[in-house]
């Protein structure tokens, strides 16, 4: 079965630059930049700059057409720790709805936490910008003690890969205090995010929508109205901040599942008395017009989401920023990082509709049963009345045809449940691109594997089989049994011998005599080396032989061909997988329409054949979009090209890396610790020695003539021995 059936700034073009914009010296000033218009004087007098927050009056959300010019839109972030019902939210949480809209308000799920967030704003400030505008974002860093960075998710940066927000690979964290510009073109069209990708930040609340409308979208014929209050941001959510759910998981017996889910930073929790009734997002329809809305899964956990509107069936027309033949579905699964564009259609009766979301895999009936609703309204419905009866786990899933479906195969005709391979693009895609011969095929399997981390599970010390307890072994996800370690200088900024020097693979560690499936721990930075403009299949295949887990991947940098997706058993290896892949390739039949995406998810036991043309030089991470599993190194590097191919290190980037001089003299002056030994009285033979405490040096690497001398120094000392062993030789130098 098919399952189809059934007067603002203006540029013109020109490069220019502008002065810098007034320095805030507290939060406050900062926070209060976001509310007005603040005009920055350009080096050409006809140029302004202007910051805005408000989703209504930033000048470069306007209507995007041929004749639109672009624009240059400048945004003002500052990342900060917060805490949802603080005392902006005056008596909210007495139950006052109006006090919880309350400017800086988050109201959360009406449970009281911590939190990071952008502009006191949960999600943060949308950036909705026509094709072809320059888009400028200060990020500052409040967060005290953590650094941070933000990635524009979907957005490919050509050209500019410095600005891909990954630290250690295209930048230099952002320090607590300090402030990064981000600078690029918006020519990446769709409904994109921006997020955090710092620790786990993004889990806490550092996440937004990135907005990027084509002057000529091939579906404007389809609806009436696309509006930034119909973009539907979702997420799952914990009760406690997000580092100490990963450090009770990590070290102890902790669990990883999510609390609850927001829609657009709201919702309700129902939990005895530390909750109230918290005020649901509401999306108000008028009868008889049809609109666009933008549906962006930021989650952080595994905590796949069915969205469905009661009554309503909806047409998908877009995925990750890729059009698609419109295909009308009940509802609509998405996993963590995929973005859904649909068309609704307000043809019902006017009243109020519940938005059902239903969380699933961890977030389902074995744990916490986390779910969520938001309320469709038409104009004219009574506000006063929500709908009846009220969304519950049990009744959040609507039957019918489901898109991008859990752990699926093909189309199912009984359930009426298929994959995103079986969706086609609106136009077909580069023929070459699509039925060329790879020039490399790359097979990444993983899985969940019972191994001695050092980071967890430290051999000899309490090893995943050594400790006391069953639950507190945890298993460790790689890709081709290999976690990601990257250095502490971006690699975007090293030349080829180093990430030469730096980079492995399966087979390189093979050589060195590595087993990393069984034997040894192997951790180092994973690349995968290509050429520009080759045609490369990346085959993910998961192995499934823990969990019944799907894991959403995302790739930097590029968009993929879903080429398929398939289901091979409960669980795989790379000698099916191979075979699957050359009896596809014998059979010579190739989906001109395979839709383009950057964020995937692979069914257990199962695999996706996903093709790109490296036409975008750099290096771009790869790397599942569960938040717990990137952050423990689940994720490779793909490099393209050579660096003398990169875009140009932009003048002034910050630079990062370690301090470990080689020549102890380059260290600090500790000549307070001097202490002058004379070899028999005779001056040609006194040698200097500078010490100080806490770091330990050989001795056997000091001058052999004076070795002897500085021994019995030491030996020859009244201190106690934790004394004598804490001090460090810096130098001996003869004088």
């Amino acid at each position: 079965m098919n399952p189809y059936s059934s007067m603002y700034l203006t540029s013109s073009w020109c490069e220019f630059s502008f002065t810098s914009p007034t320095f805030f010296h507290t939060s406050a000033e900062r926070r209060a930049s976001h509310k007005n218009m603040l005009v920055f004087p350009a080096i050409l007098a006809f140029y302004a700059v202007s910051v805005f927050a408000a989703k209504d009056s930033h000048p470069c959300r306007r209507s995007c057409n041929n004749s639109t010019q672009p624009m240059t839109c400048y945004y003002n972030f500052e990342v900060e720790p917060y805490q949802t019902l603080s005392k902006a939210c005056y008596a909210c949480a007495s139950g006052n709805i109006t006090d919880c809209m309350r400017e800086d308000c988050v109201a959360g799920d009406g449970v009281a936490r911590l939190i990071a967030v952008v502009n006191r704003q949960l999600p943060g400030p949308e950036i909705r910008v026509c094709y072809g505008d320059k888009i400028v974002v200060d990020v500052h860093n409040s967060l005290m003690s953590e650094t941070t960075s933000v990635h524009w998710h979907g957005h490919h940066q050509k050209g500019s890969p410095h600005m891909d927000g990954v630290p250690s690979v295209t930048q230099c964290p952002i320090s607590p205090g300090s402030t990064f510009r981000y600078i690029f073109k918006a020519d990446t069209s769709g409904t994109h995010f921006w997020h955090s990708h710092s620790g786990v930040q993004r889990g806490d609340g550092v996440f937004g929508a990135l907005i990027i409308e084509d002057p000529v979208d091939p579906h404007r014929s389809l609806y009436d109205f696309d509006l930034p209050e119909h973009v539907i941001i979702l997420n799952d959510w914990l009760h406690e901040s997000t580092i100490s759910k990963l450090i009770a998981h990590h070290f102890a017996a902790g669990d990883n599942k999510p609390d609850n889910i927001l829609v657009n930073g709201k919702g309700r929790y129902e939990s005895g008395n530390n909750s109230f009734a918290a005020p649901l997002e509401n999306f108000v329809v008028k009868k008889g017009k049809k609109y666009r809305f933008r549906l962006i899964n930021s989650g952080y956990n595994n905590c796949p989401m069915e969205l469905s509107v009661d009554n309503h069936t909806i047409t998908v027309i877009s995925t990750d920023g890729s059009n698609l033949q419109p295909i009308p579905v009940d509802s609509v699964v998405s996993y963590a990082g995929e973005r859904f564009d649909f068309v609704l259609s307000a043809n019902q009766s006017i009243g109020r509709y519940w938005i059902r979301i239903k969380g699933l895999m961890d977030c389902d009936e074995r744990f916490r049963s986390a779910y969520q609703a938001a309320i469709l309204t038409y104009e004219g419905a009574n506000m006063g009345k929500e709908p009846e009866p009220f969304v519950s786990y049990k009744n959040a899933h609507r039957e019918g045809k489901q898109l991008n479906s859990l752990n699926l195969d093909s189309f199912d005709e009984d359930t009426r449940k298929f994959t995103v391979a079986e969706i086609h693009s609106l136009e077909p895609g580069d023929m070459k691109t699509l039925t060329a011969n790879a020039d490399h095929t790359i097979y990444i399997g993983y899985d969940f594997y019972p191994k001695d981390n050092p980071l967890t599970n430290p051999a000899g010390k309490y090893g995943f089989h050594e400790v006391l307890r069953k639950e507190e072994s945890l298993t460790t996800p790689q890709l081709n049994n290999i976690t990601l370690m990257l250095p502490p200088t971006p690699l975007i900024m090293q030349s080829g011998e180093e990430l030469n020097a730096l980079g492995c693979n399966d087979s390189s560690l093979r050589m060195q005599g590595k087993d990393c499936a069984i034997k040894d721990f192997c951790k180092c930075l994973h690349r995968i080396k290509v050429n520009v403009n080759d045609i490369v299949d990346f085959v993910l295949f998961d192995e499934g032989n823990r969990f019944d887990a799907n894991h959403p991947f995302h790739l930097h940098g590029h968009a993929f061909h879903v080429m398929a997706i398939k289901k091979l058993g409960m669980s795989t290896n790379l000698q099916e997988v191979t075979k699957f892949m050359q009896q596809s390739k014998k059979s010579k039949k190739v989906n001109l329409h395979a839709i383009l995406k950057d964020t995937v998810s692979i069914p257990d036991g199962g695999l996706a054949h996903l093709r790109i043309k490296a036409a975008n030089p750099g290096v771009w991470l790869f790397h599942c979009h569960i938040g717990f599993h990137v952050e423990i190194g689940m994720a490779f590097v793909v490099q393209v090209g050579e660096p003398e191919q990169f875009a140009p290190t932009p003048k002034g980037f910050p630079k990062c890396g370690d301090w470990i001089p080689n020549d102890l003299n380059d260290g600090p002056d500790v000549s307070d610790n001097t202490i002058v030994l004379i070899n028999g009285g005779k001056d040609k033979d006194k040698v200097t020695y500078q010490i100080v405490h806490n770091i330990t040096v050989n001795v056997k690497n000091e001058p052999p003539k004076h070795q002897g001398i500085l021994n019995s120094w030491l030996n020859g000392r009244s201190a106690a021995p934790q004394e004598r062993i804490s001090l460090m030789i810096l130098t001996g130098v003869l004088s």
